[in-house]
């Protein structure tokens, strides 16, 4: 199985979370590649059967703006059929961007196939068992 981890991350938290995702997929037996969304056209991602999209929290629970945002936009109504799944770190707030976020998954019709992790600030083990279980879920 082909396997993506897409994620932006600004200081690292998320990339730390992307990194554990993709090492599940892989000790699931999975074929796992890390990308960033300056590296992702919209079609490129027909390519992976299953796909970990991962993005902190910015200004007012928002996803980021600049670059996964357009990206993420751009691609989210070809991801019907694929199995999806979700992960970011938040410094503030109560997590309303993932909320927010799968709600337009939903609205676009993408298959969410396992719960979401979130972790404030930096990863600890546990949130990163939480990521590597997610990556395993998705290459299942």
């Amino acid at each position: 199985m082909k396997t993506a981890v897409v994620y932006w991350s600004g200081t690292g938290n998320t990339e730390a979370m992307a990194q554990a995702v993709a090492q599940g997929m892989t000790d699931a037996g999975a074929e796992a590649v890390l990308l960033t969304p300056d590296q992702v056209q919209a079609g490129d991602l027909n390519a992976y059967d299953a796909i970990a999209f991962g993005c902190p929290a910015m200004g007012s629970e928002v996803l980021e703006e600049m670059e996964f945002q357009p990206m993420f936009d751009a691609c989210k109504r070809s991801l019907s059929g694929k199995r999806t799944a979700l992960f970011g770190s938040y410094g503030w707030g109560d997590g309303q961007w993932m909320r927010s976020w799968e709600k337009d998954c939903d609205d676009a019709g993408l298959n969410l196939v396992c719960e979401s992790v979130v972790c404030a600030e930096a990863p600890d083990e546990t949130a990163l068992e939480a990521c590597r279980a997610l990556g395993k879920a998705l290459a299942a």
